[in-house]
């Protein structure tokens, strides 16, 4: 039997009020109407710097040899390449053979097929998998994973509180999360000149390159709807996450939310 309070409830998608079900689908046409240009539009809105953001979320991760990564919201797999990449190298410093691997796990198939048709990812055949998934519903067993990552993702979950829980079950005790998100800017005049730059120049962009202003105008309005640091610091605590750091990049424009599965 159906619990009138959960049909009544309702989650933002954007600026508006939906249920649950229906972000998911809005959501997932979002991503397919960008999926190919997605790349591109993330180096035209952050004039490249979301690299230097992920550039430091994988050194924060500090990947190992032989460890494994589950990247959800992964899209076209910028994470997953760092971390292999990242690992690699430690390897190499010592000597070891151990090899990291990793999986994009993506709700959006089309985002799915942008990253595996990407041309460096040949260098990457047989480490990186690709998986078709809910970040609600995650279809892997409980303590398989090292490390797990969401860059840009978590925004746009129906039920945060579900994909954290979610988050602590998969990974191994001692396991690491990395969650880069955009957030609030520390100082509230450059808030107000971001917001301008957000709302006027973003969805301009989306119209120009990607030829869909909606779906960039729903982006921007996702980032306000989140919470501030402080607040998701506190969700990621209560699902069962220990040492939470905050590091605000950009002045508050993105943040990382870093913390040890327990």
């Amino acid at each position: 039997m159906t619990d009138d309070r959960d049909s009544q409830k309702t989650v933002s998608f954007g600026f508006e009020e939906v249920s649950p079900d229906e972000k998911v689908s809005r959501v997932k046409g979002v991503f397919r109407s960008v999926a190919s240009r997605y790349d591109v539009m993330n180096d035209l809105m952050s004039a490249g710097v979301h690299r230097l953001w992920k550039h430091d979320t994988i050194a924060k991760l500090n990947p190992q040899p032989g460890e494994r990564l589950l990247d959800v919201a992964g899209g076209t797999g910028d994470l997953a390449k760092a971390f292999i990449d990242r690992a690699d190298r430690v390897a190499r410093r010592r000597g070891k053979a151990d090899m990291a691997s990793a999986i994009v796990c993506d709700i959006n198939d089309a985002m799915l097929e942008a990253g595996r048709e990407r041309p460096d990812m040949a260098a990457y055949e047989g480490r990186i998998g690709w998986v078709c998934g809910d970040a609600q519903a995650l279809p892997f067993e409980d303590r398989s994973f090292d490390a797990l990552t969401i860059a840009f993702g978590i925004r746009n979950v129906a039920d945060r509180a579900a994909a954290l829980s979610e988050f602590r079950r998969v990974l191994k005790p001692g396991g690491r999360l990395a969650v880069l998100e955009f957030s609030h800017m520390t100082a509230p005049m450059l808030q107000k000149l971001y917001d301008t730059y957000s709302f006027n120049v973003i969805p301009r962009i989306g119209e120009l390159v990607a030829s869909d202003r909606d779906s960039y105008q729903y982006l921007v309005e996702s980032i306000r709807k989140f919470p501030e640091q402080q607040a998701f610091r506190e969700e990621v605590e209560s699902a069962g996450f220990s040492g939470v750091s905050i590091t605000n990049f950009s002045g508050g424009i993105a943040a990382l939310h870093f913390g040890w599965a327990v």
